[in-house]
């Protein structure tokens, strides 16, 4: 008699098989995930830093750009700096506010730690004069920066996409490693 199913060695084969199918593939998943992540954070992140420096002219106010919990990676506040006490007063008003919960690192230099300021006339404000630098947006597991969002001291914001090593990255590795 000719039998029209299949046999539960069969299913099971097919489902081991599959099993091993996902395994391998499931690394592979999980680094294009995040690296979609890391450029929509990229993205975002010039997106917001150029709509505050836009902000700032068409309000002829000073404008600051505030990390969240004093890291970029929780995301940001746009706010105007109404009351020339920058962003402790909490009466100044909050243009827009950014939160994320992909934890991508992001990491500013010096210059860039916590927050950015611009000028009315668009200029980018440090405690000494100008303020320039880069916000890397960096691997989860490795010292590198997939990209950065660069600030001029014209105010000018470029989004780059160069894949290098990273010290500050490395740091930020090794707290959320101690955090963990």
């Amino acid at each position: 008699m000719r039998q029209n199913g299949i046999t539960l060695i069969e299913l099971l084969s097919a489902l081991a098989l599959i099993a091993i199918l996902v395994h391998l593939s499931a690394p592979a998943f999980r680094k294009l995930v995040e690296s979609a992540q890391r450029q929509e954070m990229a993205k975002q992140l010039a997106s917001g830093l150029r709509m505050a420096r836009s902000e700032a002219m068409v309000r002829h106010e000073r404008v600051i750009v505030q990390a969240i919990g004093e890291d970029w990676s929780n995301g940001w506040r746009i706010i105007v700096d109404a009351s020339g006490k920058g962003h402790e007063d909490v009466d100044n008003p909050v243009l827009l506010e950014y939160g994320t919960r992909s934890r991508v690192p992001v990491i500013g230099n010096h210059h860039l730690k916590v927050n950015v300021q611009f000028s009315s006339l668009g200029e980018p404000l440090g405690s000494k004069g100008y303020q320039l630098g880069t916000l890397h947006i960096c691997a989860k597991r490795e010292p590198v920066s997939h990209y950065q969002v660069v600030l001029a001291k014209t105010g000018r914001i470029s989004l780059r996409s160069n894949t290098d090593e990273q010290p500050l990255c490395e740091r930020r590795g090794s707290k959320q490693g101690a955090n963990a």
